[in-house]
């Protein structure tokens, strides 16, 4: 293959807000097959999550991307070479390929989903793809709602935390979402049809989250941490639950804040508060894709995605994670 392999490499780890001179753009000849199972796929579409920040700043859940390394990252693109027999040249697929045009997947040493007939990228690797598994498993699994209770979610016009509280909804709760500006909370009220939506960056979060859950939360879906969590807990509910998925606010701190100060309401309301990772879930993933496909061919999730163009925007585009300019998933398409 004499294609030309772009591809951005870690430069350096981040002190304090992640910006664009932390990657540093690579050139390579493109990839070949070269033993039994390998597959190269020409990545179309790359992902940026908020755990991105995590993974180039220290161990995780995940080893720390290496400086010199690409940068990991969730991807979709087409198989243009295959020694594997379950992977033809033209299939489309979904897997962590990283920051580049060009991934070459070793037999076994990476997992490559096909994607079924008909299904548009972008929804792919949104509602369908690791964010909506988060947000199935998370809720479901982990949170527990009954029909009837109130579900408070941060980040919620986010790619997790809009899925998260339209399931709530579905499920027969009261959905509350907190989100930063006007637009993002009148898509939550109006096109995503929470019972709620505050407005983080101009209301009173503590008076506006007593004002819209007089009886307390009953579920509390954080994708924020911080100051958000603390308020999630004065207002708990007895028998509440608090589902700890993420905590952006927090990412790019120098230094670890001190912890919570309403804690002991999980000892008073007789709370429960619980982390977990979606790759617990990954055995069952397909049972949460295909009951997310229905809701959405049925209408009763809606769904945005924020797409920059051009494999040059990635660093820009996951800068804006952070600084609360995306609108939904953010994506870069980087080929068609």
């Amino acid at each position: 293959m004499s294609e030309t392999n772009r591809q951005w490499l870690l430069a350096k780890r981040p002190a304090g807000m992640v910006d664009e001179p932390c990657f540093r753009l690579h050139e390579e000849p493109a990839p070949e097959v070269t033993a039994d199972g390998d597959v190269v796929v020409r990545n179309l579409m790359l992902s940026c999550d908020p755990t991105q920040r995590g993974w180039i700043a220290r161990d995780t859940y995940l080893p720390a991307v290496k400086i010199g390394e690409v940068m990991r990252a969730g991807a979709a693109g087409r198989v243009v070479a295959s020694n594997n027999p379950e992977y033809a040249a033209g299939d489309l697929v979904t897997g962590m390929f990283g920051w580049q045009d060009y991934a070459l997947v070793r037999g076994g040493t990476n997992r490559l989903t096909k994607l079924p007939p008909g299904v548009p990228l972008e929804l792919a690797m949104s509602v369908l793809g690791m964010t909506g598994v988060t947000a199935y498993f998370g809720l479901l699994e982990v949170g527990r709602p009954n029909a009837g209770e109130t579900v408070l979610v941060s980040g919620a016009a986010g790619a997790t935390g809009s899925v998260v509280a339209q399931l709530a909804r579905i499920k027969g709760c009261r959905a509350i979402g907190l989100a930063g500006g006007k637009d993002k909370c009148e898509w939550l009220v109006k096109e995503a049809k929470l019972d709620g939506a505050i407005d983080y960056k101009s209301e009173d979060v503590a008076a506006r989250v007593k004002e819209l859950c007089p009886k307390g939360v009953d579920v509390y879906f954080d994708n924020v941490g911080g100051d958000t969590l603390d308020v999630a807990l004065a207002q708990l509910a007895m028998g509440g639950r608090i589902v700890l998925c993420g905590a952006i606010a927090t990412y790019n701190d120098a230094e670890l804040r001190p912890g919570p100060k309403h804690y002991m309401n999980l000892l008073l309301k007789r709370g429960r508060m619980e982390g977990f990772l979606v790759l617990d879930y990954i055995p069952r993933a397909m049972e949460a894709v295909m009951q997310l496909w229905t809701w959405v061919r049925e209408g009763k999730i809606a769904h945005r995605v924020d797409v920059a163009e051009g494999f040059e925007s990635a660093p820009r585009a996951l800068v804006r994670l952070f600084t609360g300019e995306n609108q939904g998933k953010q994506l870069v398409r980087i080929a068609r």
